[in-house]
């Protein structure tokens, strides 16, 4: 939806498998250019050999979206045509068992994007508190059993994989609450997940900033897969201020100071039963993209 066009200039904050970076690229052929971040550097490692085609027109950078208003310093790049996000999670990371983000697989309970990151699911599960695990729990994983779930996993300490937790968390939901077509343990696998990367705080960091470096008629594209993000983002891009989630540790930028945005569609894109049966993880994808207007 971002529209590429011969001689633009794109930011594509999740590379991932470097899809989107790659089709921005071919549709703003000769001349369109593109920087790229994701915080995993075995991604940056693999894109640097399978986008080396086409050589200066893209650049890749090991860090945080949020960091794009440096990344505009560095490549000179004061305004982009075009801004996108897919805040899904990568198959390849969710299928790795030693990076512990699925319950699917026995690994470490590790959930961490970057292994710069300090932060680890074993340090929040083994050492939060009470209060600390039911805030997130609650909060980030929107779960209504956040408290019993918190308790079992303090009484089961130490816990060591993803495994154990999944089986701690299912065990402490009633089985008739548990959900018909999602794992038990989902809502709080997403919450650690979320606590242990900054997600939501990121988000919030990134999208005041990247509406700032937009280009007045560029558009701004970001695919969210849980109602936090989704929230978030329709919010923001409706000018929305008595609305606003407050997460810790952010300042509420001026509203009168941010830029406008128009809809490009009246409710968000969904993907179609055929997309879904083709990749099941996209079900609760959300695509919502909107013009800067003057």
């Amino acid at each position: 939806m971002i529209g590429p066009k011969n001689g633009g200039v794109y930011f594509d904050g999740t590379l991932g498998g470097g899809g989107h970076t790659e089709e921005i690229l071919k549709r703003s052929a000769p001349s369109g250019k593109v920087a790229g971040t994701d915080l995993d550097s075995g991604v940056i490692k693999n894109l640097t050999e399978k986008l080396g085609y086409y050589g200066d027109r893209v650049a890749l950078f090991n860090c945080n979206f949020s960091e794009i208003d440096r990344i505009s310093l560095i490549m000179n790049y004061p305004e982009f045509d075009g801004i996108l996000l897919d805040l899904g999670m990568s198959s390849i990371a969710l299928d790795n068992p030693e990076r512990g983000l699925s319950f699917m697989h026995d690994g470490p309970l590790d959930m961490r994007f970057s292994d710069k990151n300090p932060l680890s699911a074993a340090t929040v599960v083994n050492d939060y508190s009470p209060a600390e695990l039911t805030r997130i729990l609650k909060v980030y994983g929107e779960e209504r059993f956040a408290g019993r779930i918190a308790a079992a996993i303090i009484t089961a300490r130490p816990l060591n994989s993803t495994r154990q937790l999944a089986e701690i968390v299912a065990g402490a939901i009633p089985r008739k609450y548990w959900p018909k077509e999602k794992h038990p343990a989902t809502r709080t696998f997403q919450a650690i997940r979320i606590e242990v990367n900054h997600e939501l705080e990121e988000l919030q960091a990134f999208l005041p900033k990247a509406a700032g470096l937009l280009k007045v008629g560029g558009v701004m594209s970001i695919i969210t897969f849980h109602s936090l993000e989704d929230r978030i983002v329709k919010r923001f891009l409706a000018g929305n201020p008595e609305n606003k989630i407050e997460l810790r540790r952010l300042p509420v930028e001026p509203v009168s100071d941010r830029p406008r945005f128009q809809k490009l569609s009246g409710k968000p894109v969904i993907p179609s039963e055929q997309e879904i049966d083709a990749n099941p993880r996209a079900r609760s994808a959300k695509l919502r993209a909107a013009r800067r207007v003057a």
